[in-house]
């Protein structure tokens, strides 16, 4: 499947350039036309509040509205070469919900990472984790900072779990732009045998796909995300194809290590599949 249309999440009061600049980059390699997105919740207006409840929150939705206008006025103005569609909304609902169902349109959503709950207005933060999980899409996390989606080495983190099976097949346009790509298990010791033939699997799939990637299996007794994450440091990797991994507890999904570790902190560009 080819990437046509991207969705990028825009978030208020966040830095957009990096979110802007990769998506940008994206759509000028694979021809794809763009649909910016944006959503947030009215404040909780409680009683006490300014002069009133009622002028507390009509000033609160002019300047959300303001801020969404905004936002769409940076995404028509980096993006303008590619058709740009604008959708936003001001809910009570969940706003990963939201641009979740909104990705129904899409092939592939592009966001920054998880600010986390205590760094940004609960009102103006969309869960990068929930949308994750819930939009049915692959998400590609922007670091700050990033000016193009840098293809010079790709690495698949592979585990033998279907988010792994469907996180290769969800990359498999991006992995055809790759100049190199590796497919990586790390494991114990113990698992060695087992997981070498896992990667020599992916890479004879890809291989059918027109993808040269290297299979390759290290093996650890330490922890095996902080393994990864060093490695794929050291060797300067520029884009992470990796499954999501979490369960749903009451109305908040809980994350493995990797998972909640690129969520928050992405040092690369990370596309996610769950």
């Amino acid at each position: 499947m080819d990437i046509r249309t991207l969705m990028v999440h825009l978030e208020l009061g966040g830095d957009n350039l990096a979110v802007l600049a990769v998506a940008g980059d994206l759509a000028t390699r694979c021809s794809a036309r763009v649909i910016g997105i944006a959503a947030c919740q009215p404040a909780q207006v409680l009683p006490g509040d300014g002069f009133g409840t009622g002028d507390a929150s009509a000033r609160d939705w002019a300047e959300k509205k303001k801020e969404l206008a905004a936002a769409e006025a940076a995404f028509r103005a980096a993006l303008a070469a590619h058709a740009p569609e604008w959708r936003s909304i001001i809910t009570y609902g969940s706003l990963a919900d939201y641009v979740a169902e909104e990705a129904r349109a899409a092939d592939l959503i592009v966001t920054g990472k998880d600010r986390g709950a205590s760094l940004l207005d609960q009102s103006r933060r969309v869960n990068i984790g929930d949308l994750t999980m819930r939009a049915g899409r692959p998400v590609l996390l922007v670091p700050h900072g990033a000016v193009a989606l840098a293809m010079r080495h790709v690495f698949i983190g592979w585990k033998e779990t279907r988010e792994a099976r469907r996180a290769v097949a969800d990359a498999l346009p991006l992995l055809t732009l790759a100049a190199r790509a590796t497919v990586l298990e790390v494991t114990s010791e113990a698992g060695r045998t087992a997981a070498q033939r896992h990667v020599e699997d992916v890479a004879a799939w890809l291989e059918e796909h027109r993808v040269q990637v290297t299979p390759q299996v290290l093996a650890t007794m330490g922890t095996q995300s902080s393994y990864l994450r060093a490695e794929l440091l050291d060797r300067k990797c520029d884009l992470l194809v990796a499954g999501a991994y979490g369960h749903n507890r009451l109305t908040e999904w809980v994350f493995g290590g990797m998972t909640q570790d690129m969520l928050m902190n992405p040092d690369f560009c990370v596309l996610l599949s769950h």
